[in-house]
């Protein structure tokens, strides 16, 4: 069923085929209502993006246990190169969209190309995404090596391990290294949010360079503050609740932030002016 989106508020200056939308801050909590739906009418399909994740999330666990900086930089990639991973929820919440009915054989077009029963050559659009999943995994190895250069150099011992980080970062009773810590990883993080809000469905619905996608996603938070600091922060407590029970929660979470991601493009973008990357 197509999304009754809000009034248009501004034209992207780098396109005037990209229309930028305001949105009221409750708008967050619509989109994970209608990616709960997408799940329901997905089905497996949607369930076993979680599970997979699920399971690359245990694989960096069990690898990882005694290497804390190794681990926290895995994760950490993890997260950024999420919304890239959830390319093909995208593409199944679009066919819904436009009435198709939901097969696995949407995500294998997603990843191989997937057409007339066999693999076909990647065009630009594939690439376009594949380099900027590359970004932002160069953004996640940055934060983490920042992460830990500023640990090493200020932690009064060793932190080789992750109840090592708690007993002598995150529990220090003096000191202001945590708070140092999360205000380096604020300001690192807000910029990458920002850059990916809406980047990756934009890049997979209509043909647009990255930079031009990029840019539309900071115009979307400028435009959205309220809004989009609401669903940053949904996206970061659903993460939270995923790895608090032992990664089971990412089986669903997965799926529906994926979903919603999708529907959160739609509404805050208007991009009819715009060719589509694929009629079909």
């Amino acid at each position: 069923m197509p999304n009754s989106p809000p009034t248009p508020k501004m034209t992207a200056p780098l396109s005037h085929s990209v229309v930028v939308r305001t949105i009221d801050p409750s708008q967050p909590l619509q989109w994970l209502g209608r990616a709960w739906r997408d799940m329901t009418r997905c089905g497996w399909i949607s369930v076993v993006h979680g599970v997979a994740m699920a399971l690359v999330g245990a694989l960096m666990l069990w690898v990882a246990h005694d290497r804390f900086w190794f681990m926290a930089g895995a994760f950490s990639g993890f997260l950024l190169v999420g919304p890239v991973l959830a390319t093909s929820l995208y593409a199944l919440s679009r066919g819904l969209e436009r009435g198709q009915k939901p097969s696995f054989s949407v995500v294998l077009k997603t990843w191989l190309n997937w057409q007339g029963g066999r693999i076909q050559v990647w065009g630009e659009a594939q690439w376009r995404l594949v380099r900027f999943g590359v970004l932002l995994a160069l953004a996640g190895t940055a934060w983490v090596l920042i992460s830990a250069g500023l640990i090493t150099w200020l932690a009064p011992v060793p932190i080789p391990t992750p109840m090592a980080f708690v007993e002598h970062v995150v529990l220090a009773k003096e000191g202001w290294l945590f708070e140092a810590w999360l205000a380096l990883g604020g300001a690192l993080v807000a910029p990458i949010f920002a850059s990916t809000v809406i980047t990756i469905p934009l890049l997979l619905d209509r043909k647009i360079s990255i930079g031009q996608a990029i840019a539309a996603s900071w115009q979307v938070i400028f435009a959205n503050p309220l809004p989009m600091a609401i669903w940053g922060a949904l996206i970061m407590v659903l993460t939270f609740v995923g790895f608090a029970t032992a990664l089971i929660g990412l089986v669903l979470l997965v799926p529906l932030l994926g979903h919603a991601s999708w529907h959160a493009y739609r509404d805050l973008l208007d991009v009819t002016g715009l060719p589509e990357r694929e009629k079909n």
